[in-house]
């Protein structure tokens, strides 16, 4: 007999107290910027156990205005944006290059934490570009090399050939070219912190860019 799909989603939890800790955030002593709150429980989360910290859901339109979202990585945040990285040509960047604006979102159950960011997305120089992909692991560059990111694909065993042929070349070429690999920085309007509450009086804190800075706002849950 099947999974009976409603049964398993009643018997779920949220925020266990044997696997969660959720601490408190005071919205008085946030900086002023949402940067640096921002590094701050990145590193509390990593340390809390949470598996893979600097993944993060991408959402992108196509040109219709149609949705579509995936988790990517993080690969930098500074006063430019939030980076990820991807193919020009993917399904992505192909979203980006007609409607360039996204958002991103983080999800940290271990802390019952979530950030999440819109803004516009801009794409950096291709030389840095290359430059972050050669800072990363052999399989990356592997991954990169073999292309045709979203492109229809013939069978399992022609990615296998297509992935061998990569990996063998990443290994003798640690610095080949991926030429269509892009770096795509977002520059949030907006950034929400979630923290959870075990009474469900989540704080939510909102940071609007206003001008040169940054204007703080709370939500209701």
């Amino acid at each position: 007999m099947g999974t009976d799909l409603h049964e398993l989603l009643r018997s779920l939890r949220v925020w266990d107290p044997e696997d969660t800790e959720l601490p408190a955030l005071d919205p008085a002593a946030a900086p002023a910027e949402p940067l640096p709150l921002f590094t701050r429980w990145l590193a509390e989360v990593a340390a809390a156990g949470q598996r893979e910290p600097h993944t993060m859901s991408l959402a992108t339109a196509d040109a219709d205005g149609l949705p579509d979202v995936r988790i990517v990585v993080l690969h930098g945040a500074d006063a430019d944006g939030w980076s990820f990285a991807t193919h020009a040509h993917s399904r992505k960047g192909g979203h980006l290059a007609v409607r360039p604006y996204a958002a991103l979102a983080f999800h940290w159950p271990a802390l019952g934490r979530q950030v999440r960011l819109r803004g516009p997305v801009a794409t950096a120089p291709a030389e840095e570009a290359q430059a972050d992909l050669h800072a990363r692991s052999t399989g990356a560059l592997a991954a990169a090399l073999t292309g045709r990111q979203s492109a229809p694909l013939g069978s399992v065993e022609e990615l296998a050939r297509a992935s061998e042929e990569a990996w063998e070349r990443a290994r003798r070429e640690p610095d080949a070219p991926a030429p269509s690999w892009t770096l795509y920085r977002l520059r949030p309007d907006e950034v929400e912190f979630f923290q959870g509450d075990a009474r469900r009086r989540h704080v939510r804190l909102r940071y609007r860019r206003a001008g040169e800075g940054w204007a703080r706002e709370l939500l209701w849950p």
